[in-house]
């Protein structure tokens, strides 16, 4: 089905589950579909179940990484980095820079005692600000895609690691757009709040049960 009419018909699954009134099972390989239409998903892979949940918790606490990269659009970031703590806070060093682990995520992190180490950090593009020249992570713009209500800005770090940034066009000024070209600069961060850490070996959510 085209793009209009996937919309619609989701939309008349949805209405038409509500009037019946009972269980829907429903197989599909679109994340949106499975976000939008479940009470709860059942994630597999190669016929194994990663993670059963609602799709906010799917979201927000994905219980590995499968999981993490297969829900959202675009996909999770992830920045092999390391987790440290200092003072009893725990801080992530991605490309140099020194970012604090804060909210539910650096209390979870001190409750579960995690280790210090090696770790994968995940962020979504969605949570990924522009910072000012010459502050948080600098990169260059090779990518710039035009979605309409938000860029899609495919950056690359000095190491060649490739991350993708979603940027409201109404938070950007016509200026700041009409810069943001091929290999032009780009500094970006993100808050510890909306961090996620999984395990490079078992690749499991460290903040997962």
């Amino acid at each position: 089905l085209d793009a209009q009419l996937r919309n619609q018909m989701r939309a008349e699954i949805i209405l038409l589950r509500k009037k019946l009134d009972t269980t829907f099972i429903y197989v599909t390989h679109d994340q949106t579909e499975a976000m939008t239409l479940a009470d709860r998903i059942v994630i597999m892979k190669d016929g194994y179940i990663m993670q059963v949940a609602s799709p906010a918790e799917c979201f927000d606490m994905p219980a590995n990484l499968f999981v993490a990269e297969f829900i959202g659009a675009p996909k999770m970031n992830i920045i092999k980095t390391k987790l440290v703590k200092e003072n009893g806070k725990y801080y992530v060093t991605p490309f140099g820079v020194k970012i604090e682990v804060t909210g539910e995520k650096g209390a979870e992190l001190a409750k579960r005692g995690v280790e210090p180490g090696e770790v994968l950090l995940g962020v979504r593009p969605e949570h990924i600000t522009l910072a000012k020249p010459g502050e948080g992570i600098a990169t260059r713009l090779e990518v710039n895609e035009m979605m309409g209500s938000e860029l899609h800005l495919h950056v690359y770090t000095e190491d060649e690691t490739r991350l993708i940034v979603r940027v409201p066009t109404i938070s950007l000024t016509k200026e700041q757009r009409e810069g943001m070209t091929y290999g032009a600069p780009l500094n970006i961060t993100f808050e510890g709040k909306v961090m996620h850490f999984f395990d490079p070996e078992t690749e499991k959510n460290l903040l997962c049960d």
